[in-house]
């Protein structure tokens, strides 16, 4: 364990070590920043003890504050993340940092046994040790002197943690906060409290601990920053840079100066200064003239890196949204080639009875013709009579019509079921059938039936007659066609809402056209210039993916066409869907 030695009479090595720690830090950031691979962070949770003012305390409202807590909100500002500060038991708080349910400690103090465990951000400052007894007990000039004494410490604290290490018999008493160790010590109990120097000042005045002193100057210091998980570079880059902003833009000598300054040592005496600054003088100016300039380029190679980091950033961002664009298409198609698998059993299941319905109401039809001769002769002979719960005269009326509705259902559910298998069937998706468009709007309505009646009362389909051939794939025209009128009857509002549906032909243009409108909420224009884009969407809540109409967009342009949409907020949407005459079918 390395703990730095201070000596309050040596302005050099004051300076020295300020120019240090500041190379440290800046570099610490320049080597971490570029190589990070973590994505964005958008929510840190930062932990700290609740009992170690000014630094870090709960306040009488058991609310986090102090430097610390100033501090890394600052930071999370100035980085754009959110944060979740909590504080409670130093020992619990290292406890949850190791265990991983929270990211970081917001104050702990450096030594190469904690760095074995955790990674380390330069140092926001630096925090110094102090032996505290009672008035009465005999002074003492080093840590050696202690031994065989009863010494307070915090709980898996720093000097906790370089005592119990250190040789030598010291009897360590551990406590979870410098105030329980105070208090102790001011009571009588114990021999010695060796706490944190400004934390020992504060609750010494706060609680009128009038019977206790430093038994000398601060002796011990070490640097004093936050603390993440081993492996967690982008957590130490973080609070890095954004120290860094701080310290530049000069907010961090603000939050020093309201929380630390008043407690601080006042500093050397005026006749010291003097002594010490003429013999210093030269090589201190020398030390600050480098420190400038060390300074001005570190903060250029800080501006390249955190420059390269965000290029580096939204290119690994882009990358993963179009991978998962991708994997989310595998994912449909792999829905489309189960649902194929799954639709020619069930079809089957269903064409077999439907058979039997077609070939079995022609034979009943015949029957009754035949048997109705019969019928009449007894009506005309005996009156009306009953027959399966009905009267004759009602009978021989509805049997021909009931007949028919049940043909025509049966011939409707095997066109049904030709329709689905052609929609989910995987074929090639080469562009090279000969398409007609009307046919495909009319299997794209019919599959849509149920849909449609439940949307809305005034669907109308147009299709223009004689419309030429377009070269295509039907079964990829046919989603995007489904897709449209899905996207219209969705929509909508209210059931008196109309969905038009048409088709014509541009010779103008040579083109092919379908039209989709509907009177639904309309596309606000913000959103105009995004609906085609990958995981777009506006009804995320509903279970929209947005990947309908970039995936359509896609199949309109393989097959040379274009996507037009025009739309007024709260009076509805016009998509037309374009596609080029065959060369074959061009009408001259």
């Amino acid at each position: 364990m390395s703990i730095v030695k201070y000596k309050t009479s040596n302005l050099l090595l004051l300076f020295v070590s300020a120019f240090f720690v500041h190379l440290i830090s800046a570099t610490a950031f320049c080597a971490d920043s570029p190589n990070s691979s973590s994505p964005l962070i958008k929510t840190i949770i930062v932990g700290g003890d609740h009992y170690y003012p000014p630094y870090e305390f709960l306040d009488d409202d058991e609310n986090p504050t102090g430097f610390n807590v100033e501090l890394t909100l600052a930071i999370a500002e100035v980085m754009g993340v959110s944060t979740d500060i909590r504080l409670g038991p130093w020992s619990q708080m290292r406890s949850a940092l190791e265990a991983g349910t929270i990211d970081a400690l917001q104050g702990m103090i450096y030594s190469q046994d904690r760095a074995q465990i955790y990674d380390f951000s330069p140092p926001h400052s630096v925090i110094h040790q102090s032996v505290f007894a009672r008035k009465d007990s005999p002074p003492f000039s080093s840590l050696d002197e202690l031994q065989d004494k009863e010494i307070i410490v915090q709980k898996h604290g720093i000097m906790h943690d370089y005592l119990k290490n250190r040789q030598g018999n010291y009897k360590l008493i551990a406590k979870e906060t410098h105030a329980q160790s105070l208090r102790l010590l001011a009571s009588g109990k114990y021999d010695y409290a060796v706490v944190a120097n400004l934390p020992g000042l504060y609750l010494s005045q706060e609680f009128g601990l009038s019977n206790l002193v430093r038994v000398a100057e601060p002796t011990l210091a070490g640097p004093y920053g936050y603390a993440v998980q081993k492996g967690r570079p982008e957590l130490v880059a973080l609070f890095s840079e954004g120290l860094s902003i701080l310290k530049n833009t000069g907010r961090y000598e603000e939050l020093k100066n309201k929380w630390l300054s008043p407690l601080e040592p006042s500093g050397l005496p005026l006749k010291k200064i003097v002594k010490y600054g003429s013999i210093t003088v030269l090589p201190l100016l020398l030390i600050l003239i480098g420190i400038s300039v060390w300074n001005n380029m570190l903060q250029k190679k800080v501006a390249t890196a955190t420059s390269d980091l965000k290029k580096e950033i939204m290119e690994r961002k882009k990358a993963a949204e179009e991978a998962e664009a991708k994997h989310q298409q595998l994912i449909q198609a792999d829905k489309m080639a189960t649902l194929g698998t799954l639709v020619s059993g069930v079809a089957h299941e269903i064409n077999n009875p439907t058979g039997l319905i077609l070939l079995n109401i022609p034979v009943l039809h015949k029957t009754f013709e035949v048997v109705q001769d019969s019928l009449e002769e007894r009506y005309e002979n005996s009156g009306d009579f009953m027959i399966g719960g009905m009267k004759y005269t009602v009978l021989r009326k509805q049997i021909p019509q009931m007949l028919d509705e049940t043909m025509g259902s049966a011939k409707r559910i095997k066109r049904i079921v030709s329709d689905l298998k052609d929609f989910a069937r995987m074929e090639s998706s080469e562009i090279d059938q000969m398409v007609d468009i009307n046919r495909i709007v009319e299997a794209s309505v019919r599959l849509l039936t149920s849909t449609i009646h439940k949307s809305t009362k005034q669907f109308s389909l147009t299709c223009a007659a004689s419309l030429p051939l377009t070269q295509g794939n039907a079964q990829r025209l046919e989603q995007v066609v489904v897709n449209l009128i899905v996207n219209g009857c969705q929509a909508l509002q209210t059931v008196n809402q109309a969905v038009t549906v048409s088709t014509r032909y541009d010779a103008t243009k040579n083109e092919i056209l379908i039209q989709v409108m509907d009177e639904g909420i309309g596309i606000d224009k913000q959103h105009m210039s995004h609906i085609l884009d990958p995981f777009f969407t506006t009804k995320r809540n509903d279970g929209g993916t947005g990947l309908g109409l970039s995936i359509s967009s896609g199949i309109v342009k393989d097959h040379c066409g274009t996507l037009n949409f025009q739309s007024t907020p709260g009076q509805g949407t016009t998509v037309t869907l374009s596609l080029p005459v065959s060369k074959s079918e061009a009408v001259t």
